[in-house]
């Protein structure tokens, strides 16, 4: 008998945003554009490049790990795993934005910094996306 743990699934939240896909890449790819819509860093668009976010649970170190211009980003979140990826698709005078939260593991384990079960902050970033995606999706179309 396999005892194997499963995985949380991925968070993944698209949002098409009515503005042309190198003006949402400016709001996906600066620090200052990032700012206005997730959480104050100093990030850098540049492979390798080690930076920080300002998150609700104290600093969490971050780092990039892959850049498509202007199509994707993804980068390694916090110490527990997680992976962020920011997809942009150009669909002409819109863009489809596409964020995937992932790296979870089994729903009863542990997230060191909240002192919480992966189930339960799973579940509030899962919405906490969801609110982020429409807060860029109303700094691009401003």
């Amino acid at each position: 008998m396999s005892n194997e743990h499963k995985n949380l699934p991925d968070i993944v939240q698209t949002i098409a945003i009515n503005a042309p896909i190198q003006k949402v890449w400016e709001y996906v790819s600066t620090a200052q554009g990032i700012a206005e819509w997730f959480m104050p860093s100093d990030f850098k668009l540049e492979v390798g490049h080690e930076f920080t976010v300002q998150s609700p649970f104290g600093p969490s170190p971050c780092k990039v790990i892959e850049v498509e211009e202007p199509n994707k980003i993804s980068i390694q979140w916090d110490t527990d795993g997680w992976e962020l990826s920011f997809l942009l698709k150009d669909l002409g005078s819109e863009t489809e934005f596409t964020v995937i939260h992932g790296g979870w593991k089994e729903g009863d384990a542990i997230v060191p910094k909240a002192q919480r079960p992966q189930s339960a902050i799973r579940e509030t970033m899962n919405l906490g996306w969801a609110g982020i995606v429409q807060k860029l999706k109303q700094v691009a179309e401003a």
